[in-house]
């Protein structure tokens, strides 16, 4: 407990999965958070944190407008007084669409959201960051961003922009103390992944649903949220530059064959 206290923690995409599992844990563990997303729900996300005792404010705000993210990271400062964790989560899939049914109009979505809000959290943050010399910064990535085959083509291309991003940015920012990290996720239940999961169930085939990876499983939100608690901290503090897989050993294979 208490591994954050006294620091203030930004999240982005913060009303439901991923980035609510990781602002409440962010604030069990003594963080004051500011959590924006640009469902309304992201008010229930701060409003968890303050029940079990903590401090949290909620702004729905659109993640990949750039007067909204500086406004976010204003805002923490104001209220907090320091930025000190930055986790720009907010992304969406673009869904599984054939790729010469795929159009202009849906890649730019997709990259707006995944890729360019992406970025400007990082900015944002790392320049209230900078002046302190000291800060973490975490991105979602994804395994879909490694290699084919986990995702839709802008989803996949949108991600592996994160993992650039975040190693091109790691070597901007030397010499600063702001670290940098991503995390590729797996299969993780979650409100985007949930028509995956739905159609398994309908199907009668939820057991294979993780059935690729070496755990033969999915994976929750928490287990993502634990990860970035581990970046957030001062227990990660030589990591940097990285993209660090959390997909039940996904990633380590090529495509196989289960045989079940």
């Amino acid at each position: 407990m208490n591994t954050l206290q006294g620091r203030t923690a930004l999240v982005t995409g913060a009303a439901s999965g991923i980035g609510r599992a990781s602002a409440i844990l962010f604030g069990a563990e003594g963080a004051a958070v500011v959590a924006l997303d640009r469902a309304p729900e992201v008010e229930s996300t701060a409003a968890a944190i303050r029940a079990a005792g903590g401090r949290a404010l909620a702004l729905v705000k659109d993640s990949s407008a750039e007067d909204d993210v500086a406004g976010a990271v204003t805002r923490a400062i104001k209220e907090y007084g320091s930025l000190d964790i930055c986790y720009a989560n907010a992304g969406i899939s673009g869904g599984l669409v054939p790729f010469f049914e795929e159009t202009a109009e849906r890649w730019t979505e997709v990259l707006k959201i995944n890729l360019i809000g992406t970025f400007l959290a990082v900015k944002y943050a790392a320049l209230a960051m900078v002046e302190r010399h000291r800060g973490s910064i975490i991105c979602t990535a994804s395994v879909a961003g490694l290699r084919s085959g986990a995702g839709g083509l802008p989803y996949s291309a949108s991600k592996a922009g994160v993992i650039s991003l975040v190693q091109t940015t790691a070597n901007q920012l030397s010499g600063t103390g702001v670290r940098i990290n991503a995390i590729c996720p797996g299969l993780i239940e979650t409100g985007m992944t949930r028509p995956i999961f739905e159609q398994a169930r309908a199907r009668g085939s939820e057991r294979k649903i993780g059935q690729l990876n070496p755990l033969r499983r999915s994976g929750v939100p928490d287990e993502i949220a634990q990860t970035a608690l581990f970046l957030a901290s001062d227990a990660s503090s030589y990591v940097n530059g990285q993209a660090i897989a959390v997909d039940g050993g996904l990633s380590t294979s090529h495509p196989v064959v289960i045989k079940s």
